[in-house]
């Protein structure tokens, strides 16, 4: 008999220590999962957003980057076209410059041996001439001059452009254009020189 209810006590401890073993196990089984869902939410959730500030510092130390980083390659060529025929023309106003900067100088010194202004007088046409031959390659100098700077201060507009599309396009990124266009139209009430009538509300979402 004594061994019969020491069985039986045996068999509830294992019993309860199942129980406890199961209910333990059950818990963190729950626990891991709420966590493995939280994890897998915050992942679904996390989209890195697209950086306006970004685009525009990328923009402004290397022209041309800002677009890549919004993934508008096509434009990158045209950037750097651009700045290349800037470039060019700043080259070829600030020789054009130089050129008749020397030309006026050597006309206007007594030295014979600084003649390059003769390049400009063909056939000698100049020769009893001067002072209007002077006064036209100073005005050609200062030309060139001109010139060369309005292309400078182009080519800073041009730079500021290349910064704002970039930040433009940064802003617009994750924009949600729709295919859906929608007319819709309502009654509604409409105000005119303080009297009140009955009209037709028009909206176009798109």
């Amino acid at each position: 008999m004594a061994n019969t209810i020491s069985k039986k006590k045996t068999l509830n401890n294992i019993i309860k220590a199942a129980l406890v073993i199961l209910f333990l196990t059950t818990g963190f089984i729950a626990s891991a999962q709420k966590i493995t869902a939280a994890d897998s939410i915050d992942i679904a959730f996390e989209k890195p957003k697209h950086s306006p500030r970004k685009a525009t510092i990328y923009s402004a130390v290397l022209p041309g980057m800002g677009q890549i980083y919004n993934k508008k390659y096509w434009k990158v060529p045209l950037v750097y076209i651009g700045f290349g025929a800037f470039g060019y023309f700043i080259d070829w106003n600030n020789d054009q410059y130089l050129i008749y900067k020397q030309a006026y100088a050597d006309l206007r010194d007594d030295d014979p041996n600084t003649n390059s202004f003769q390049q400009f007088n063909e056939d000698g046409r100049w020769d009893s001439q001067m002072q209007q031959f002077s006064n036209r390659l100073e005005r050609a100098k200062d030309n060139a001059r001109r010139n060369r700077d309005l292309v400078i201060i182009s080519t800073a507009a041009f730079y500021v452009l290349n910064i704002i599309d970039a930040s433009v396009d940064a802003h617009f990124f994750d924009f949600d254009i729709s295919d859906d266009l929608t007319f819709k139209w309502v009654p509604g009430p409409i105000y005119c020189a303080d009297q009140r009538g009955v009209g037709i509300h028009c909206r176009i979402r798109f």
